[in-house]
């Protein structure tokens, strides 16, 4: 079988470059579950893999995609049947094996989840790793004993994927957000997805030159990273927690022992790329049925195999707001003639 697929290669000067091209199932990688892509997420791996950067891929020729949606081909697994409808998020596929830019994907059947009756392919692309990571912190923030009623819960980065998904999911548990953003023409957005309260991100990051600042908020989702988790942390109340989810504005913040100390403030990590399978299946079936995709829609914006390598710019570049989902199938008034790809 010949499908298409976003190939990312290294040319002759060295140069990182995608195109789309023609690729049969024998250059498929290793798998025991064959899936007809029906749409794939874009996500800031993506970006990664699509320029080169973050040295994330390691062997070329390679095609990127790090969640996607569809339904098998075949399977020689006892869990998935010809014809099911799965989603796969994780496992480093995108990264190191082939992932969903191609209408054809071959992937190990633990790295896929069953999709929750109530989501369509598309829409689980809606939500895709960003909603699956946004869900696992949320899970772990009730974990921690973080509910509405202990008061406020800050978002950073509201404006993109992961940020205004957390503030749609938390406003429909009933948590009041407040939403941290760099964007003030997407406060209306995040206003109709739930956010209480829009604080300028500049506002945030002036920094206080204290070790402490006086309490705010419950808790925080932070996409971000970098000088801003260093003023989050200053502001959370006693007994509160931040989730670490993301490093959009840097790996590194510089900060102090204090609150963990003085305020009992806890910091976790939350990884969406090696979740067991049940955290995973749960994760899901909760974002089932909280997500409104009529109201999330605004935050959409559609994109081609051919779109991708410009896409990837603006999103390493933090000009992409809300989530950007992937149709492999080819758009009728610009079909792209493919070329000839051999090996893999």
């Amino acid at each position: 079988m010949v499908f298409r697929a976003l190939v990312t290669d290294r040319n002759a000067s060295g140069e990182i470059v995608s195109s789309v091209r023609s690729v049969e199932d024998a250059e498929l990688p290793a798998g025991n579950v064959l899936v007809a892509v029906e749409w794939a997420g874009f996500n800031y791996k993506d970006g990664l893999a699509l320029t080169g950067k973050g040295n994330i891929v390691r062997a070329y020729p390679h095609v990127a995609g790090v969640d996607f949606a569809g339904r098998v081909i075949e399977s020689r697994n006892y869990r998935y049947h010809t014809g099911q409808a799965v989603i796969l998020t994780g496992w480093r596929v995108g990264e190191t094996r082939w992932g969903g830019f191609a209408e054809r994907a071959r992937v190990d059947a633990e790295w896929l989840v069953p999709l929750p009756r109530r989501l369509s392919a598309r829409t689980a692309m809606m939500l895709g790793t960003a909603g699956l990571t946004a869900m696992l912190a949320i899970n772990r923030l009730k974990e921690d004993g973080v509910t509405p009623n202990r008061g406020d819960i800050l978002v950073t980065g509201a404006s993109g994927g992961v940020g205004s998904l957390a503030v749609m999911l938390l406003a429909r548990l009933g948590y009041r957000v407040v939403a941290v953003t760099g964007r003030p023409e997407q406060s209306e957005h995040l206003t109709r997805l739930g956010a209480s309260e829009i604080i300028d991100r500049h506002e945030l990051l002036e920094p206080s030159g204290k070790g402490l600042d006086g309490e705010r908020w419950a808790a925080a989702i932070d996409p971000v990273g970098g000088p801003l988790l260093t003023e989050v942390l200053k502001k959370i109340r006693y007994g509160g927690a931040v989730a670490s989810i993301g490093l959009a504005g840097g790996a590194k913040f510089d900060g102090s022992v204090l609150p963990f100390i003085l305020r009992n403030v806890t910091l976790f990590g939350i990884d969406s790329v090696m979740q067991p399978y049940e955290a995973r299946v749960a994760a899901w079936e909760r974002m089932a049925s909280l997500f409104v995709p009529a109201a999330y829609e605004p935050m959409v914006s559609e994109a081609r195999f051919e779109d991708l390598p410009a896409e990837a710019e603006s999103i390493l570049a933090g000009s992409v707001a809300g989530r950007v989902i992937v149709n492999p199938k080819p758009a009728r008034d610009n079909v792209v003639p493919l070329s000839t790809h051999s090996g893999a």
